[in-house]
């Protein structure tokens, strides 16, 4: 039943791919949560307004939808773009970039709620006090507002990056190479769909296991007073 038949190395190089692939997404995706959250906080009307209407317009796009669009309309696009200034070759987005695209825009539209959840539950006061001691608001972003916004954002970006894990399972339908790709093809070559979508659900699981144990140290490393607690507690006991 598990027997691989010499594709087993055909499904870690998949692994491979969807790895870098949920990364580069995740690190995309961060800087566009970022900056939707920022942006939805802003006292500057028209940056409300664009940050509300691309958080709702992705959330209500089906991922697999958005990868098609992107991969299949952005080549048309850039073309029509590029005609105007007298290029008129042939160009095709690749399969991983058009990946990291979609997937970075779906991410990025629900960490901007997560992060903007997370920056009102610090109190304002915070703000004050640091520039009644004279730093800048960019110096109380980046030195007040966004540890404490970590803490409390990590268990809810953790999540959505299992999802956006997950996800990448879609790209798949536009040639790319991923773990998802590699099984089917194994599955045709030898008529055996179980034991390599098996195998491809074993190795998203165990991915997810090691993210979930990344995800809940990082959350540990990101509260103080619980590692101090813990401290106090084992301390308590010995003595």
């Amino acid at each position: 039943m598990f027997d691989l038949q010499g594709f087993g190395a055909l499904l870690l190089s998949g692994a491979t791919v969807t790895i870098k692939l949920a990364l580069t997404s995740l690190i995309i995706g961060m800087v566009l949560g970022l900056l939707g959250a920022t942006a939805k906080l802003s006292k500057v009307w028209i940056l409300r307004k664009i940050a509300t209407v691309y958080t709702a317009t992705m959330r209500g796009i089906p991922e697999l939808l958005l990868v098609l669009f992107i991969y299949y309309g952005g080549s048309i696009l850039l073309m029509s773009v590029l005609k105007n200034f007298g290029y008129n070759d042939y160009i095709e987005i690749s399969a991983f970039w058009g990946g990291v695209m979609a997937l970075s825009i779906a991410f990025g539209a629900y960490a901007t709620e997560i992060l903007r959840m997370s920056i009102q539950e610090i109190p304002v006061g915070q703000s004050e006090a640091a520039q009644a001691v004279g730093m800048r608001p960019l110096q109380t972003f980046y030195r007040i507002t966004l540890p404490q916004v970590w803490q409390i954002a990590l268990p809810g970006l953790g999540n959505l990056f299992l999802v956006l894990l997950k996800d990448t399972a879609l790209v798949s339908v536009i040639g790319l190479k991923d773990i998802m790709y590699q099984s089917s093809r194994a599955a045709q070559s030898t008529q055996q769909p179980f034991t390599f979508y098996m195998a491809a659900a074993i190795i998203y699981l165990g991915l997810t296991m090691l993210i979930t144990g990344f995800m809940m140290w990082l959350e540990w490393r990101a509260n103080p007073a619980a590692r101090y607690a813990k401290k106090l507690s084992r301390q308590s006991t010995t003595g």
